[in-house]
């Protein structure tokens, strides 16, 4: 088992990175969150902030899995156009969820400031149309921020001004948001740790959970001790596995990559990306890059479906980028890296209880917006928990899920066939 985190650009360039030790004592808390990713790093300030006690096991490091991995891009939106769950939650539920995809980026922002964390926050972001068509959805999208209430500039870019943003030739416009931004996400991640156990959260490392024996109280059994708790979140994602299949099999682990070139210079790099934007192609295997701190182009995208990561990813994504910059050329990629991600068949997430436990709580499933999302959904659960009731979860929750058919062995290739569907049409249109 690998217990270090990925040789990323993010692990070469992160702050301080304590070593925590493993659960070595049976302990009781309030509340057990397994997972220090985002969704229980974030669970956990917000359940202490409350006045809750916490322990937090994390069978790795903090931020082992996407959240300390991503594309660290801190984008507006939950999921897919969330307009299509009105037959479930509503119009009223749908304004709530639209909001909620604008609120959750500057909760975010206001977690940064407000604790000082360092994590190269920049803000803008700019979404980047492939045809006609999508350049002209973007006006009604631009249309639709305006009547939510979006406080935050946005501006249409025409073909023929692209190069202002992007410096290819292969757009058919794009949508500038500067309410939208890109972050070093380990480094969030890991300040947001010490701001939970400044807030008294305990957390252990290096701490694989064995079992749970549900009750009035959950009990979770590890190999060092068992922690007792009045609940549970369980906030492990694409790497849950079979500790709870009732969940593990509505989220699809598929791989995500990444590859950063050498430092570039200053002229190159505003030559690439001159207003030092996040940008995002609407492809289906979609594109997205930035500029990291020190002017390293990241770029990434690839959602592998197999199961299988490809074996050397930088030869994997290499022609993806030049096809975008054929100009860097020339440029090494001095990093590559992959992660999974937890998608859901209708690309929302899956957020709520437990039916059969209704002290086991869970979110996952973020299908590629988790940054700003877990962040929401770690909310929703301390409320929950806290309060009893959390009227942004049970809109969350009224969201059926699908469970991928097939069990282990058949769920990727299966949605790695409908994958290729979609991008059939694509390319047909």
């Amino acid at each position: 088992m690998i217990l270090e985190q990925a040789q990323s650009y993010y692990r070469a360039t992160a702050n301080a990175m304590p070593e925590r030790a493993p659960l070595a004592a049976d302990l009781t808390a309030d509340v057990c969150v397994i997972g220090g990713g985002f969704t229980g790093i974030n669970t956990a300030i917000e359940l202490a902030q409350r006045g809750l006690s916490v322990v937090v096991l994390e069978a790795r490091r903090v931020g082992w899995g996407a959240s300390g991995r991503n594309g660290g891009q801190l984008i507006r939106g939950i999921g897919h156009d969330v307009s299509g769950f009105a037959k479930y939650v509503g119009e009223e539920g749908v304004g709530y969820l639209q909001r909620a995809g604008i609120e959750s980026v500057a909760l975010v922002g206001e977690r940064i400031r407000e604790h000082g964390i360092d994590c190269d926050l920049r803000w803008g972001f700019c979404e980047l149309a492939n045809t006609p068509a999508q350049f002209a959805a973007f006006k009604d999208e631009q249309e639709s921020l305006a009547a939510l209430g979006y406080v935050h500039e946005t501006r249409l870019v025409g073909p023929q001004d692209m190069q202002q943003v992007v410096g290819s030739n292969i757009y058919a416009g794009g949508l500038v948001d500067m309410g939208s931004g890109h972050l070093h996400p380990l480094n969030l991640v890991l300040g947001e740790a010490q701001v939970a156990e400044s807030l008294g959260v305990r957390i252990f490392e290096h701490t694989e959970v064995l079992e749970l024996i549900h009750g009035d109280s959950v009990q979770v059994r590890c190999a060092g001790g068992t922690v007792r708790a009045a609940h549970l979140v369980l906030a492990c994602n694409a790497h849950l596995e079979d500790l709870e299949p009732r969940l593990s099999g509505k989220v699809l682990p598929a791989g995500s990559y990444i590859i950063a070139t050498e430092p570039l210079s200053v002229e190159r790099a505003s030559q690439l990306i001159p207003q030092n934007l996040a940008l995002c192609d609407q492809k289906v295997g979609l594109d997205y890059y930035r500029l990291s701190a020190d002017r390293r182009l990241l770029f990434g995208g690839a959602c592998h479906y197999s199961g299988r990561d490809p074996a050397d990813i930088a030869a994997y994504m290499q022609p993806k980028l030049l096809k975008v910059f054929p100009q860097l050329a020339d440029t090494a990629i001095e990093f590559q890296w992959g992660g999974k991600i937890g998608i859901t068949a209708n690309r929302f997430p899956q957020v709520g209880r437990l039916k059969q436990y209704p002290n086991v709580f869970y979110a996952q499933g973020y299908s590629g917006h988790g940054l700003n999302v877990t962040h929401w959904c770690a909310r929703l659960l301390a409320e929950a928990i806290h309060a009893g009731h959390s009227q942004g979860l049970d809109i969350f929750s009224q969201v059926p899920h699908m469970t991928f058919p097939g069990g282990k062995a058949l769920r990727s290739p299966l949605l790695a066939l409908g994958m290729l569907w979609y991008r059939l049409q694509e390319l047909m249109h």
